[in-house]
């Protein structure tokens, strides 16, 4: 075993341990865990298990916990009995007990709020016989598998969004993040792709932006002022990792303009390698680009602390421990404000403590079980 608190240890590890202000939330340290979808909830209704596996996290001690996906209250919104539900009593009354086992461990904690779009295939559980959902009712294949959704079904789907919003700070977690990435519901409408609408939805990229931004202002309105929303976004999708919806600073910056508008705090901007430069000529990522042009606060995320990349452990790779020096430096350089860390907290609780007290050689590496068990 290795220990270091000497002064050079201590002054380097300073970015990632300097508390951040967000609006009125006091985050304790830089780190974030990441939202990882988790299906440990029968019938959409997180236990005590659910709640004990978050609470190690915070006991951890990660800054920020960002919850696994949550479905919003519609009947298309989930492909799966057993991924997490933000509605129902049943549902939320877990969902405040994990809150409560959180902040007991001195943790924040947001929920996600989720709906799947035509990711969900038709037949999938809970509601076998609701069909997917989309704007134009395409897949990401270019399969029609619905009529492009209504004006009346797009401001129910609005109106979810707002009530889990509101469920959400009932229940007193610390804010919400909204998933508009790798091509779901949201995400669809942004993609001209998936999204083929003629009317205010469609068009051009800040035109598709338009569902989004109703979601987050809905969402400002159930939740006042004060309440953090952060936004996930992506440029790529599930189906295509080398997508960008923006091709340079410029588009970027028209796409982002309305969801800033609408009222988003922070934005969680998702790569699959943090350390990628996200256009030509610059050595700003994802996350650096969109703090430049919007000088809202980002997260950014993508392969922190391991030594092989997203897609390696879904093909049953391991992965080691990896420095996180570049990450520091660069987090020292204010390119981005929080760092969210997904496998690595996922597959170790104590990884923030760990490396606070540079114990890298009691870092556990992820290997792909740990997909299959909520340790």
């Amino acid at each position: 075993m290795t220990q270091s608190n000497s002064p050079n240890h201590t002054a380097a590890l300073k970015p990632l341990f300097t508390p951040f202000q967000l609006g009125d939330l006091t985050i304790p340290n830089r780190i974030v865990m990441a939202p990882m979808t988790r299906g440990f909830s029968p019938d959409g209704v997180p236990g005590q298990n659910v709640a004990d596996y978050y609470r190690r996290r915070a006991e951890g001690g990660v800054g920020l916990i960002i919850t696994e996906g949550t479905l919003i209250n519609h009947p298309a919104a989930s492909s799966s009995p057993n991924y997490p539900s933000f509605f129902g009593e049943a549902a939320l009354q877990g969902w405040a007990q994990v809150v409560k086992a959180v902040h007991e461990a001195r943790g924040l904690i947001f929920p996600q709020l989720w709906h799947q779009g035509t990711v969900r295939q038709i037949g999938n559980l809970p509601n076998v016989n609701a069909l997917p959902v989309g704007p134009s009712g395409l897949t990401a294949e270019g399969v029609k598998v619905n009529e492009p959704l209504t004006q009346a079904e797009i401001t129910e789907i609005v109106q979810a969004f707002a009530q889990g919003a509101a469920d959400a700070k009932r229940l007193g977690f610390d804010g919400i993040e909204i998933h508009g990435a790798h091509g779901y519901l949201i995400d669809q409408f942004f993609w001209d792709k998936t999204n083929q609408r003629t009317d205010q939805y469609g068009g051009g990229l800040v035109e598709r932006t338009r569902f989004a931004a109703e979601i987050i202002a809905a969402c400002r309105l159930a939740v006042g002022p004060e309440f953090p929303i952060c936004l996930r976004i992506s440029q790529w999708k599930v189906t295509d990792y080398n997508y960008k919806l923006a091709v340079n600073p410029d588009e970027l910056a028209r796409f982002l303009a309305p969801l800033v508008e609408a009222g988003v705090d922070m934005f969680h901007c998702s790569t699959r390698r943090f350390w990628e430069p996200e256009f030509e000529g610059s050595e700003l990522n994802f996350a650096g680009w969109v703090k430049k042009l919007t000088g809202k606060p980002t997260i950014t995320v993508g392969s922190i602390g391991l030594d092989g990349e997203f897609l390696g452990s879904f093909a049953g790779k391991s992965s080691g421990t990896e420095s996180i020096d570049k990450l520091l430096v660069r987090l020292g350089h204010e390119e981005f404000d929080l760092v969210a860390v997904g496998r690595a907290i996922l597959v170790d609780p104590e990884w923030p403590r760990k490396i606070r007290e540079g114990k890298k050689d009691e870092l556990l590496p992820f290997t792909s079980s740990a997909l299959s068990t909520l340790s």
